[in-house]
């Protein structure tokens, strides 16, 4: 089940959550897009959200028909419980690992 989170894998559960927990790969790019300006080619995201859900830290459902997808249904993904506590301990080891040194990579971020 758990094991170590690349950094795809990161930013699409941090995109599904803040995407409320349930989202579409669609939705999931455009967050990436919006947020972080990072394109993702749509075979990427739906190949990192299986192997997610073979991990069991996501699962996922197929929507319903809609007009405007030429009744074609769409994919939605639902972050796990223990996706949560992955991501969390993921982003647990990169604040200790940039504790005392984070001032100094801020230093090194572009203005928007």
């Amino acid at each position: 089940m758990g094991g170590t989170l690349g950094e795809l894998e990161q930013l699409l559960l941090m995109a599904l959550l803040r995407r409320g927990g349930e989202a579409s790969g669609i939705d999931l790019r455009a967050e990436l897009a919006e947020r972080i300006d990072r394109t993702v080619l749509p075979g990427a995201v739906y190949t990192i959200m299986e192997r997610l859900r073979e991990r069991g830290l996501v699962t996922s459902f197929t929507g319903s028909a809609t007009p405007e997808r030429g009744g074609r249904r769409r994919k939605y993904y639902r972050i796990a419980p223990s996706g949560e506590r992955a991501l969390a301990d993921s982003y647990r080891q990169v604040e200790r690992m940039a504790d005392g040194i984070a001032d100094r990579l801020r230093a090194h971020w572009e203005e928007p």
